[in-house]
């Protein structure tokens, strides 16, 4: 967006802005509607954690809930920009006190507890599968399915490092809490994200 588009329609008539060379000029109501389009996006993703956050197993502190799956494709199917602010935004409202999180918690005692760092995991992963999504890794099956697998491996990164501050004790207790109970669920919502891929760009308009 120029600076132009930022600025007051007083300062438009003063100042008007030169079309740059080469780039034609965007109309006010296509950048509204532009605007529009994200907002609901990012109002659609939200939501769309917030069901899969109530698909819930309790197993221990950490729950198993179908989140990773909404993460994931949010993720590939919006890029960088939109995913990360999608995945931002769920924490924080959750984090603000909307009973959003799984089981309806919310508040910021339950998003610094044992499951914040995958919270904030969803984050990080969704902005770097956005980044590798854009450079052309959802092109295929198998090189979306890699993306992903790498941007679950941060979520587990975050999340366990956060959940052995949170209960300390040995490692090994770690990850038999937090990582060996979810492996084999999350193989399988990374392979229904990776297929169901092509069905959620045509949702988002970006194929």
């Amino acid at each position: 967006m120029t600076s132009s588009q930022l600025t007051s329609p007083l300062i438009d008539k003063l100042v008007p802005a030169l079309p740059l060379k080469g780039v034609p000029a965007t109309p006010r109501s296509s950048l509204a509607s532009s605007g529009l389009r994200q907002v609901a996006l990012v109002a659609a993703g939200v939501a769309f954690l917030v069901l899969l956050a109530q698909l819930r197993l309790q197993i221990g502190p950490v729950p198993v809930t179908g989140q990773t799956l909404g993460v994931l494709l949010l993720g590939a199917a919006y890029g960088v920009r939109l995913g990360t602010l999608t995945t931002g935004a769920y924490l924080l409202l959750g984090a603000a006190g909307l009973p959003i999180f799984t089981g309806g918690q919310a508040g910021l005692a339950y998003a610094l507890g044992p499951t914040g760092g995958y919270l904030l995991g969803f984050v990080v992963a969704a902005a770097l599968l956005g980044y590798l999504a854009e450079r052309g890794w959802d092109r295929t099956l198998g090189s979306a399915a890699l993306a992903m697998l790498v941007a679950s491996c941060v979520i587990y990164a975050c999340g366990l490092a956060w959940l052995h501050a949170v209960l300390g004790g040995t490692w090994l207790r770690t990850l038999q809490v937090g990582l060996f109970p979810f492996l084999f669920g999350d193989l399988l919502k990374l392979l229904v994200a990776a297929v169901s891929l092509p069905a959620a760009w045509r949702l988002v308009g970006r194929r």
